[in-house]
Formats: structure tokens, sequence, C-alpha cells
């Protein structure tokens, strides 16, 4: 049962071929025995879930489901705040941290029926491409272990990878969805800035985070979106528009739909065998009856220095917070005669890693006196063009096709004292959150490294709220693409 997606295990549901409790059993059963080779968890919640799932029979016995995903084990990246469970966002600075409230997505789940399992590993505060920087735990790729499984949202894309969950919850700032998706072999879809909420999400840079989900299937990751997409009265920055029954257009045919291939995205630096497999997935899809056009980003080259300026400003002005006086970790517990500057500096220096010390320095530096004009300003006005850009393009196309990924999963510690190399990781993704426009990432082919089959994904594109038309692509290439049912060999 662990093996299931979500569409075919609500069936089986509402049918009473399984039962919750039976499928949630499975999945447990599949966690023990595969999560010491794959790290994805940092907490199961067995006994809750299990709660969870007796009162999701309970009501599908009565012909009363609360929706499609009543019943279906689902986990959550521990970026998004948990009532009553601890959430760490992988940091030692929060280590101990039990929220009072959830997540407005989580409660949108949980109000869905569906059972939580869990709190799944990530690089700390999100910062990262490989979920090595998480302070507690790597993570490693269920396809060779021996390789990272991306990220930041590397756990939970591991975790469906490996079928320890139907689906999963994870974050984007920058490609922390689709790129894990990508080198795991998941579907992970980043949806438009604001079609879904972020309160009680712990912030990284608040212009460019975005919540969404991932699966094993399109279909699934549709299922899901229908749940947790919609206006929030907790966060003013998401959009006053209805949400569609994504999962119904998902048939549509694609004969005639033109997609875009931007030139600047087929240049040096992508691998010889993952571009050979974009270039077969471009073909798949023209054979599908889809308009193949070129099309130029002009701003592309400049995407990467741009969102790491803007990432790196407001992850040091959004981790200021974490002063050791209100929450998580705290060198007073200890020392009740330190001064205030003391107990700041301490408390940082002990309770932040690296890398969230690296990008402190670099958004510090880059809004200072003097530099402020020299960067920021800079960058702030370059995303404006690199949004501009796809506004253009869509224009003329209704989707746009690129990698998502250079290369595909690299060896654990390969790129760790490299920054530049692994900021290099998300070329290809990082445009998509300055322009705010929704992007699924989708299993396209493999590659082979070291003997062993390595997934590769495709990036998709839509206009703002175009989420309908990226799903429906998906779907569809998914059915020529071979790669459904591809399973890693743990």
């Amino acid at each position: 049962m662990h093996k299931l997606s979500i569409a075919q295990a609500s069936k089986d549901l509402q049918s009473k071929k399984i039962t919750s409790v039976q499928l949630t059993q499975a999945v447990l059963k599949r966690i023990k025995e595969v999560e010491p080779k794959v790290d994805s968890y940092l907490k199961v919640l067995e006994v809750e879930a299990l709660k969870s799932a007796e009162e999701a029979d309970k009501r599908i016995a009565s012909g009363k489901p609360l929706s499609k995903i009543d019943g279906i084990p689902i986990a959550i990246k521990d970026l998004l705040c948990t009532k009553g469970v601890e959430t760490t966002a992988s940091s030692n600075i929060l280590k101990g941290f039990i929220p009072c409230y959830d997540a407005t997505v989580v409660k949108k789940l949980k109000d869905a029926g569906a059972v939580i399992l869990g709190k799944t590993n990530l690089d700390a505060f999100a910062h990262g491409s490989s979920t090595e920087n998480s302070d507690f735990k790597t993570t490693k790729n269920p396809w060779d272990s021996s390789r990272v499984p991306g990220g930041s949202s590397g756990g939970s894309a591991a975790a469906v990878s490996a079928d320890e969950c139907l689906g999963a919850i994870g974050t984007d700032t920058g490609g922390s969805i689709r790129q894990p998706a990508s080198l795991c072999s998941v579907v992970g879809l980043k949806p438009t800035y604001g079609r879904i909420s972020r309160y009680g999400v712990i912030s990284m840079a608040s212009s460019l985070d975005v919540v969404g989900p991932m699966a094993k299937t399109t279909e699934d990751v549709a299922l899901l979106l229908e749940v947790i997409a919609g206006k929030d009265g907790l966060d003013a920055t998401t959009l006053d528009a209805p949400v569609p029954e994504y999962s119904k257009y998902l048939e549509e045919d694609i004969r005639g739909k033109k997609i875009g291939i931007p030139k600047e995205y087929f240049q040096k630096g992508m691998d010889g065998d993952v571009e050979k497999v974009i270039k077969e997935a471009i073909e798949k899809l023209k054979n599908l009856g889809a308009e193949i056009i070129e099309i130029s980003l002009p701003h592309t080259d400049y995407a990467l220095a741009t969102y790491y300026i803007l990432q790196f400003a407001e992850v040091s002005s959004n981790l200021s917070r974490y002063d050791g006086i209100r929450y998580g970790h705290s060198v007073l517990r200890e020392n009740k005669d330190l001064d205030l500057d003391e107990v700041y500096a301490t408390s940082r220096e002990e309770g932040f890693g690296d890398e969230a010390k690296r990008r402190i320095m670099l958004g510090t530096y880059v809004l200072s006196a003097g530099y402020y004009d020299a960067y920021y300003r800079k960058a702030t006005k370059l995303r404006t063009l690199v949004k501009a850009d796809f506004e253009e393009a869509f224009k003329k196309v209704d989707a746009i096709v690129t990698p998502v990924s250079p290369t595909p999963a690299f060896k654990i510690g390969e790129k760790s004292d490299d920054p530049i190399q692994m900021y290099l990781s998300d070329i290809y993704t990082v445009p998509i959150n300055p322009a705010g426009v929704p992007a699924i990432s989708t299993p396209a082919g493999m590659v082979k490294r070291d003997g062993k089959e390595l997934p590769v994904g495709i990036q998709i594109i839509g206009p703002q709220l175009g989420e309908q038309i990226i799903l429906n692509i998906s779907h569809q290439f998914e059915k020529v693409s071979g790669m459904k049912d591809r399973k890693p060999n743990i």
C-alpha cells in the first residue's frame, strides 16, 4: 500500500478496499524499513498519525469524507509550524521550539482529513541545495545513498521518492521544491507567489518564499494544490482568486499549445547527458502536438546574481529575530549573568550554522550604507526586468520548458566547501521566483553515473496563476515519459 499514489489510495479508501489505518500502518512500516538508509524525517508522529487515520476511517465509513485526501498520509517540511510538535527549520537555534498554532497549510491539510506523518529534514532555514546544511542530519538520495537528494526540501523529496509518504509539503525560494524533485524523480510544484498562504512558515526571503506540494504524480500534486491553495486573511500577500479544481483539467489535449524554449538556458555549463534528456523530452512534447518555439529571456544571465542579493538581504533581516531571548536556543539558560549584547552574540554563534552566518553577513553587507545602491537597489531594478522577460514571453507562448538542474544528483560532500558551485545548482530555477510565476518539475529521464541510474526532471513554467496549464502539460508528458513506474531500489 505504501506504493500507492494519492489518487489511487483515495479511490481505494472510498470504495472500502482499504482503510486509512491500514494505509498509515503500511507507510509507517516502510519508514522503519528504509529511514535508516534515507534519513528524510526529523520526527515521525506515529501515535498521532494512527489516531488521525482512525478518525478518517470513521468519517469514510459514515459516508462523510472531508475531501479527496481524507485519510491520506502526508509529510510536512520542518519549516512549517505544527501545533504542539517541535518545529526547528533544521537549525540548532530553534531546537526545542514548539509552536502553539498550525501554519495555514497544515491547518488546511488537517481540515481536509490528511494524516500528518511527521516533519521532514531540510537545509537549515532552507539555506541550501543539498540538505547537507541541516544541523541534525544529511538526507540521502534514494537512488544512490552516496548522493544528495537536492535541497532545501530534500527530506520531503526523498520521503516521496522512497515511498515513506504518499505526498509531502515543501517550500521553494529559488528552486527548493523543483531541484530536489528533479534529483529524486518526483513531481514538485512551485506555485504563483501568493497562491498559497505563507502564514506559519518560518521565513527565509519573504518576497520569494512559496509553499508547494510534492508527490508521485502530477494528478497527486493537483489534488494537494486544490486543498492548500487560496486566499488567507492571515497572509496579506495571498491572492484573492478562485481555486480551480485542477485535477479536472489534466486530461485536456495539449495539441496546438505553444511551448517556448529559451535559448539562454541551453548554453555552456549543462551536463551533456542532462541536455540530451531535456531535448528528448522536448521532442516528446512536440510529438504530443505541442508547437515548439524558440524564445529569449534576455536578462537570464543576471537573474542568479539578482536573486542571491535579494535573498541574502531578506535572510539577514528575517534571521535578526533569533536573538536568544524570545524562543529557541538561548545561553541565558546556562548563564544568567551575561549582558544583552553577550546573550545576542553567543546565542547566535552557538545556534546558527555556517551557511546562515554567511548569508547574514552578505545580506547585511548589501544593505549597508555605501553599498545599498550598488547592490540591493540595482538588484530590485533587475528583478523588474527579469519579471518583464517572462511577461513578454507569455504573450507569445502558453508555457516555457527548461532544465531544472544543470547536473544529476552530486556526491555528498562534493560541493560543501564551494558555496559558489552550490549556488550554481539553482541556476535554472532561481529566475522563476523573482518573476513570481508558477513552475513544475516533472521526471523526464535517467542518466548513468558510477554504474547507477540517476533521475533528471524538466521544468515547465507558466504565466501567473497558470498552474492549470503547467499541470495539464506535465500530466500529458508523464504519460509518454516512461518514468511513471520507475522506482529507486532501496
